[in-house]
């Protein structure tokens, strides 16, 4: 997705992920307006409203935008459940202060400065609940000092947020390319698919090795056979839409178990032993390790919905801890009691014993901090000119320009091209999300390299 698009629609799953219930598609601008009359009341003062509607709308479009259900599966682009989404009561009468207000704004939204994707604008009521992020009756109060809606919102979200006002509406698109991918085509989804299949394969040897030359062979049609085998999909060869999306959520999940601190929790740190019982309003370091194993177990488990690492157990914690429990036919009270974490960990345990070891893997340099764009120069600015020429050997599209630390006309075209290529906002401005993508394309093909001929590339890093 090349763009944050209001969606003119929006389906609405009425209940839990997982239990069987009617779908309904909506416009969008009522969806909001259902929800923000079941979540707040009417009387309260206008910033604090505002304020509210501004992270409903935004959190149902961090849904729809990273595509949360619908990568996993799910016909859906949310659901009425307050343990996982927001309140929604489908066929409700609608606050006239509130429709008001959802007219005006239902096409802002928030988001961190320099970043282009909505804002996961968590929130609760702040009175039987709280979480990391927006409290609605502590909006009231602000409101009632004197706070307009921008202050009350960095009051919760920090100081490094803006709102994006009168964003385009439209029919938001799947990052699937629509048809299915097979023997015979060329460019970007070929590349993509054989670049994740090659990440994968990392981890699942049974996964053939293939070149990423943006043709789609016999080669790469194998390769795909291997993983649907591995995965239970129909073994076709071709990428459907379910292939496409299970390749996403793979080549995310390897990355992440490869690294092991790449939620800042490291293998040594974490204690396997129950440390006390954990439910709805724990925090703290147990929850984290408790999130970090549902989320591997979430990345090889249909029935495990993913998690946030963020340390407290909230609603969606507790949905994927039912869920797992209700897996292994467990009390399912969403509480991790001694018999609960032992499950966990005992299936936490036998995902790494299952996976090889990952030595040679090649990262790049991390995000410098700073936005690199046509004019400047410096360090920064020649490495990703020695990332992009690197990826060009491999996208013909893409052109390689000399690492001479200046960023030019050609560097700034080279970026486009990459971006196009990639599905990122063509603006030749190397921004954090670009920046990412070019070091993740850029150390994935070079420690396929690495792994080929046993030779590590300057100015990388290498795990061991």
């Amino acid at each position: 997705m090349v763009e944050v698009i209001i969606p003119s629609t929006i389906t609405v799953h009425l209940g839990r992920p997982k239990e069987a219930a009617e779908n309904v598609t909506i416009p969008f601008i009522d969806y909001i307006k259902n929800v923000a009359s079941s979540e707040i009341y009417p009387t309260w003062p206008e910033s604090a409203l505002r304020a509210n509607i501004y992270a409903q709308t935004t959190f149902a479009l961090n849904r729809v935008f990273t595509e949360w259900y619908r990568s996993q599966g799910y016909p859906f682009d949310i659901t009425n459940s307050t343990q996982c989404d927001q309140a929604f009561e489908y066929g409700r009468d609608i606050f006239t202060p509130v429709s008001r207000i959802v007219d005006e704004l239902f096409n802002d939204y928030i988001r961190r400065i320099g970043t282009f994707e909505p804002l996961f604008a968590q929130y609760c009521n702040g009175t039987t609940t709280t979480c990391n992020g927006l409290s609605q009756w502590g909006t009231v109060d602000l409101a009632n000092s004197g706070q307009i809606p921008f202050e009350i919102l960095q009051n919760f979200y920090g100081d490094d947020i803006e709102i994006v006002r009168d964003a385009f509406v439209g029919e938001a698109q799947d990052s699937y390319p629509g048809t299915p991918i097979g023997i015979g085509d060329t460019g970007k989804y070929p590349s993509v698919i054989q670049i994740e299949l090659n990440r994968i394969s990392t981890n699942y040897p049974k996964i053939p090795k293939i070149e990423v030359d943006g043709r789609y062979g016999e080669q790469t049609a194998e390769a795909v056979r291997t993983f649907q085998e591995i995965f239970n999909l129909n073994p076709t060869g071709i990428v459907d839409k379910d292939t496409w999306y299970r390749l996403v959520r793979i080549y995310i999940s390897v990355k992440r178990l490869s690294e092991l601190n790449s939620e800042g929790i490291k293998l040594e740190d974490i204690s396997f032993q129950f440390p006390q019982a954990l439910s709805v309003g724990s925090e703290g370091d147990n929850v984290r390790v408790l999130q970090l194993f549902l989320s591997y177990i979430s990345a090889f488990n249909d029935f495990i919905p993913a998690v946030n690492i963020d340390g407290i157990f909230g609603p969606a914690t507790e949905e994927a801890v039912r869920a797992f429990q209700r897996y292994k036919g467990l009390t399912e009270n969403g509480i991790v009691d001694e018999e609960t974490w032992n499950q966990i960990y005992y299936e936490y345990r036998n995902i790494l014993q299952s996976l090889p070891n990952i030595e040679g893997q090649i990262v790049a340099e991390p995000y410098p901090g700073v936005e690199l764009r046509q004019g400047m120069n410096g360090e920064s600015i020649r490495l990703i000119q020695e990332y992009i020429s690197y990826i060009a050997l491999f996208f013909r599209s893409i052109s390689t320009v000399a690492p001479t630390g200046y960023f030019g006309p050609g560097t700034a075209a080279s970026v486009r091209r990459f971006q196009s290529e990639f599905g990122l906002p063509v603006t030749g401005v190397v921004d954090e999300a670009t920046w990412n993508r070019i070091a993740l394309v850029y150390s994935d093909l070079q420690t396929e390299q690495v792994r080929l001929d046993g030779q590590t590339p300057a100015n990388a890093i290498t795990q061991q």
